[in-house]
Formats: structure tokens, sequence, C-alpha cells
């Protein structure tokens, strides 16, 4: 691995599928962290109605973002998110995970379509701007064309951003939509229990330490956090 030795896969039980994402994504490449360096970044999430119950917890745990780059430099996140008709909205950039949760708590989910196309345009958008160490989406369905967002995928990944896809539920046409973005930006999808808000904790920890200090300090969080009883899936090869 550049900059450093390879690192150890840590040993955990055959049921372990965090950590198993954990190996998979310190796959990707290293983000570019320098010491006056801080990461960069952008949360996005769908807000639309079948979000609602699970809306509040997710900025419940959000902060865990901040905890795990704190140490690495620290994380700039902007928070982005879709929901009724054609409406995308996205924050100002910050550095603190109480103004995160205060911005998520303002939000009310709102019935409509996905917009992960708009979503993708948005971060390519913006890494032109500055450069994005990450893509983090949160949600649960896929109601657009394949080959079109599929296309915005690839031109992120030619980027250099990794989406990370985190899919509450286990709808299945969801599930092929998010592993084929991840796969087109070098990114990785995860399917998550709602039921268990520590697993899209631990994730949401793991790809900010990737974002603060690049694909060791994802390992070393992986290492520090062995989780080996939640009910989650990695989805695509």
């Amino acid at each position: 691995m550049p900059g450093g030795e390879p690192s150890v896969p840590v040993k955990r039980d055959k049921g372990d599928a965090v950590g198993a994402f954990l190996d998979k994504a310190r796959a990707v490449p290293a983000a570019a962290t320098g010491a006056a360096r801080r990461g960069r970044l952008l949360f996005c999430m769908d807000a639309t109605a079948s979000r609602e119950p699970s809306w509040d917890r997710a900025a419940r745990i959000q902060g865990e973002m901040f905890v795990a780059a704190e140490a690495l430099g620290g994380l700039d996140v902007r928070l982005a998110f879709y929901r009724g008709f054609d409406d995308f909205k996205a924050s100002k950039w910050t550095s603190n995970g109480v103004e995160l949760a205060r911005l998520m708590s303002r939000v009310s989910c709102l019935a409509g379509n996905t917009q992960i196309g708009r979503v993708l345009a948005f971060a390519a958008e913006e890494t032109r701007r500055q450069k994005l160490d990450a893509l983090v989406f949160v949600g649960d369905c896929f109601e657009e064309n394949l080959d079109a967002v599929g296309a915005l995928a690839g031109q992120l990944g030619f980027l250099g951003v990794p989406a990370f896809l985190f899919q509450e539920g286990d709808n299945a046409v969801a599930a092929h939509a998010f592993a084929q973005f991840a796969r087109l930006t070098n990114g990785q999808h995860c399917r998550f229990d709602a039921s268990s808000p520590d697993a899209l904790r631990r994730l949401l920890g793991a790809v900010a330490a990737y974002a603060a200090g690049g694909a060791q300090a994802m390992a070393d969080y992986a290492a520090l956090h062995r989780i080996t009883t939640l009910r989650l899936t990695r989805a695509g090869p």
C-alpha cells in the first residue's frame, strides 16, 4: 500500500460483514491527504417519505464521522438531500457534528421520486471546484434510468471520487443500481438494517477515516472497531 507497509487483515468471525466491507474498502485508492489538509466529504441523503422513520436516527448518529476524522486532521462535510418534486438542497460546509445534526433536524421528509443522478452530478460539480475525498449516500430505493445515472457515476469515477452507497433495507432494484454505481466510482455499496443503528454509525466513521487519512486510516479504524454481530450484508462482487 502506498505510503506504508501493507496492512494485515484483522482476524474476525466469518459472520462479520462490517469487517468484510472494510477489508474490501481498503482497496479503494488512498485519498491524497497531508498534514495541512482536511478531509472533504459530501454527505447526501434520500429525504423522501419512505426514509422518514429513520431520518431522526441518522441525524443523531452522523457525529461518528467527525469523531473518526478528528485525530487525522479533521473533516469538512457538506450535507445534501432530495425530496418531494425536484427539491434538492445543499448546506454550507461544516466541520462541526452538532451543526450538521442541527441542519438535519430541520429537514422534513416529503414524498417524491429518487434523484440519485442529481446527487452524482452535484458531487462531480463540487469536486471540480475543490477536490472531494468521498461521497456518502444513504437511501433505500432507486426509481431512475439506470444507464443515464450510471453514466453520471462513471464521470464521478473519472474524477477520482469514490461513492460509498449505504442502502437501508433490501430493495432489490436499489441493491442492483447501488452496486453498479459503486463499481463505476471505485467505491463501495453496503446494506444496513435500520433497526441496528450502530451499523451505519461505524460505516460512516470508516468512510470519514478514509476521507481524512486515506486507505490505511480506514484499515486502522477497522482494527479498532471490530464488530461481529451486526445484521449487515455486502452487495456486489
